[in-house]
């Protein structure tokens, strides 16, 4: 069974940074990819950016460079730097570990990110 606990959240001010985190506990043996996605209020929930084992990296449109996923094996975790961040990416943002044969999916709790003046 995988778990995952994201963490880094919080509330910044606009053109501000946060980098999140996610704890990944459990066989990823079988590794398909890894993501963080976001949901903001009234909305639904989105694909941020992708990560592969071969290390492609994919983003959403809106992700404008601003957005930098990253994992770090030593220590199983996943992170999602955000930078010059605007009021548009307050969002709940969830950290997803995808494993193949079959193919499954994995969410974290979710870690709030408010951005506002």
């Amino acid at each position: 069974q995988v778990q995952l606990v994201e963490s880094g959240g919080g509330l910044v001010r606009p053109g501000g940074s946060l980098r999140l985190s996610c704890v990944v506990s459990g066989s990823i043996i079988n590794l398909y990819a890894m993501a963080w996605h976001r949901q903001a209020p009234g909305k639904q929930r989105e694909l941020v950016a992708t990560l592969t084992p071969s290390g492609r990296t994919t983003y959403a449109d809106f992700a404008n460079g601003r957005f930098t996923i990253s994992r770090d094996d030593t220590t199983n975790m996943v992170f999602l730097q955000i930078d010059r961040l605007k009021p548009e990416d307050t969002a709940v943002y969830y950290c997803h570990v995808m494993l193949k044969e079959p193919l499954r999916g994995y969410w974290g709790q979710g870690t709030q990110v408010s951005v506002s003046s």
